[in-house]
């Protein structure tokens, strides 16, 4: 079976082209290969498949095999396999995700390859129902106070397709994100678990971002999770509605947008392809 591995800002996905391969068990497949040890090595796995609805249709799987809704970074990296191998030869793509049908804008370069692509991630969701959270589902969770590990933090919690919890800390590179990451991440308030994101502000246009993903662990970037330090940034009076985040992998270019869309925009590469027995 052939796979391509690409990554987006650091986080890295093994592609499969569902439109030539056939996948019976995608969660165990998702397991072996993304093992950094014994296998290729990534934060998960990553289907093209057929859409009935869009240009291509996305499913997305863990290091763990647990499946996700979307991922930011991935769905950029979607885009440019599909743009660079032929499937969809266009400069604006609709890929079908767990998330809903999301449009992804292409910049070729002077040959012909994808480097970069702007995705428009939706509105965010900030009921606790969509998350899903603890609380009466019509409720917002914005600044909220939460106590991990004998600390205390203040939290807003919201959806990008997936649930996130946006931490604010004061000096992210000495945080012991391992640590606390998978405490929140296994929190009550949050049935299906959440990707914690940690960020420290720099200024009003400007943050540095780490992440816990929920099934992945601490990953090198995180797009939903960039665009949901976007919105909490606004909500929380902390940053602007135009934000550069930067992230142990590369930066991101995030904008809350008047139509109430979330866009983020970063570098796509394909790193190389091989063959995997089955």
């Amino acid at each position: 079976m052939k796979f391509t591995k690409m990554h987006g800002a650091g986080n890295d996905y093994i592609y499969i082209d569902g439109f030539v391969e056939r996948v019976p068990d995608p969660a165990a497949l998702a397991k072996e290969m993304s093992d950094r040890h014994f296998g290729i090595g990534s934060d998960g796995l990553i289907l093209i498949l057929p859409s009935e609805q869009g240009d291509v249709r996305m499913r997305m799987f863990n290091a763990d095999g647990s499946e996700a809704q979307m991922c930011g970074n991935g769905i950029r990296c979607v885009a440019k396999y599909a743009y660079d191998h032929g499937l969809v030869k266009k400069p604006e793509l609709r890929v079908e995700t767990a998330a809903g049908l999301l449009i992804l804008t292409l910049f070729p370069d002077e040959n012909d390859r994808i480097e970069r692509v702007r995705v428009n991630m939706g509105r965010p969701r900030l009921d606790r129902g969509s998350l899903p959270m603890s609380g009466l589902a019509a409720e917002k969770a914005i600044n909220v106070d939460l106590e991990v590990a004998g600390r205390q933090f203040r939290a807003t919690c919201l959806s990008m397709g997936n649930p996130h919890c946006v931490i604010y800390v004061d000096e992210i590179n000495c945080f012991p994100v391992r640590e606390i990451g998978p405490i929140i991440e296994h929190h009550s308030w949050f049935p299906e678990r959440v990707n914690v994101i940690f960020v420290e502000v720099l200024n009003k246009h400007e943050v540095r971002q780490r992440t816990w993903e929920r099934g992945a662990g601490e990953t090198l970037a995180c797009g939903t999770g960039a665009s949901a330090a976007c919105v909490a940034g606004v909500l929380t009076g902390r940053t602007e509605r135009r934000l550069q985040a930067h992230l142990p992998g590369g930066d991101l270019l995030l904008e809350w947008a008047e139509d109430d869309h979330v866009y983020l925009t970063g570098p796509t590469v394909e790193v190389f392809s091989g063959e995997w027995p089955t």
